[in-house]
């Protein structure tokens, strides 16, 4: 019959039930100024004998604490008097503790009396709610988190075939167009304005080709008679200042020439052109080929050259675009440069020309790489500028990158081809 005393958190549940055994206790209070002692005993009896479910808690002692009355056997610990708490303890005929909330009074000759009100079954109830909103929250994290994964994959399957149609153009496919589901939702509309942005693409690419091939054949051809006609004039003279004027402008010609074609090969390589033209070559093969075919240049500027490839490594490549670049790359190192040229060869594939000579500042580089950029240190020597621009712009045609490096002395030019 020992009695616990808990505090109740439950406030609106602990307030009730005080509220109904203060009731109780002023009920009883009454009767025992107007009936004394035999007036609360008969209207303990008659209400735990009338009451089916009697929630109700009562016990009265005498001034000495002997029990007078009541469905409790003996008056609890811990229970100030007066005052309310919330107790777990047993009623007779009762095998199991339950909560209640009590309110305890001394009465005028010492004796006291102890009114409350059971809330086991409300604290249970409440209790239940509380586990049940937790369950319910923690089902209602976990759906929310499936149905957004869920969408979120649905998302990602629609845009799948749009970004493999961006990469796909951005590697040349300029014919690739996202598929629609001939719906009327915004990953449809999605589609549409990407197709309508890459036809306009096509259109303009379509056109870029038509203008720059006219350019390079309107230029050309006036370009090519003009250098017949300083042919022509450098035989038929017999000045040699004159023959001199005629060959120096011959040779600025030829040098025009080179830098029109240079140019418009640069346009076409970084508008994605060409790619029509990709065939297997041997990078090694190629490496030795450039490398033997600029070691007498380099012999008379006292350098060297030599080529470190494995015996074959095949990649698809525009040949020819890749060649001139590769052979500018050799060419600036042995105009700029100093001491070994090496051009290597690795898997990836990456090919890389590096010299001994002064290099480039890491903040020029960008500069370096611009078209028809040219350092001051390269003022001195015959070119326009394009060689750099030109070998970034093949590396771009084959989804790569191109990056100037140190060597330490000198300078590492990286070629990375996707």
């Amino acid at each position: 019959m020992v009695a616990t005393v808990r505090h109740l958190t439950r406030g609106e549940i602990a307030d009730q039930a005080e509220d109904a055994a203060s009731d109780l206790s002023d009920e009883l209070a009454g009767m025992w100024r107007s009936g004394g002692q035999a007036a609360v005993r008969a209207a303990v009896a008659r209400r735990l004998t009338t009451d089916r479910v009697p929630l109700s808690v009562i016990l009265l002692t005498d001034a000495r604490g002997r029990f007078v009355t009541g469905n409790i056997a003996e008056w609890p610990p811990n229970v100030p008097t007066p005052g309310a708490a919330t107790i777990e303890i047993f009623r007779i005929g009762h095998s199991q503790p339950e909560r209640m909330r009590v309110l305890a009074t001394r009465l005028p000759d010492g004796s006291r009396m102890l009114a409350g009100h059971v809330v086991e079954s409300e604290l249970r109830v409440a209790r239940a709610m509380e586990e049940a909103m937790a369950v319910g929250m923690a089902a209602a994290i976990v759906l929310a988190a499936l149905a957004a994964w869920i969408a979120a994959r649905m998302i990602e399957r629609r845009l799948e075939d749009t970004v493999a149609t961006a990469h796909a153009v951005a590697a040349g496919e300029l014919s690739r167009r996202v598929v629609t589901q001939g719906g009327d939702d915004a990953f449809d509309a999605l589609a549409g304005a990407v197709n309508a942005m890459l036809d306009r693409i096509a259109l303009l690419m379509t056109e870029l080709k038509i203008a720059t091939d006219g350019l390079a054949h309107d230029l050309r051809s006036p370009l090519t008679r003009l250098r017949a006609t300083l042919e022509r004039a450098l035989a038929e003279t017999q000045d040699e200042s004159a023959r001199a004027s005629v060959g120096r402008a011959l040779e600025e010609g030829d040098r025009l020439l080179a830098m029109l074609d240079t140019a418009l090969r640069i346009s076409r390589a970084e508008a994605g052109l060409g790619r029509d033209a990709f065939v297997e070559a041997d990078l090694a093969a190629m490496a030795r080929d450039v490398a033997d075919m600029f070691e007498p240049l380099a012999e008379d500027r006292g350098m060297t050259i030599q080529a470190e490839a494995p015996d074959r490594l095949v990649a698809l490549v525009h040949r020819e675009l890749l060649g001139q670049a590769l052979a500018n790359l050799v060419d600036n190192a042995l105009k700029y440069g100093s001491g070994a040229v090496t051009v290597r060869v690795e898997p990836g594939p990456v090919l890389i020309v590096a010299d001994d000579g002064p290099g480039i500042p890491p903040e020029r580089r960008d500069e370096a790489l611009k078209r028809f950029g040219r350092l001051d240190a390269a003022r001195s020597e015959s070119g326009a500028g394009l060689g750099l621009s030109l070998a970034s712009a093949v590396a771009h045609l084959h989804g790569g990158t191109l990056a100037l490096e140190d060597h330490a002395p000198g300078l590492r030019v990286r070629m990375t081809l996707g």
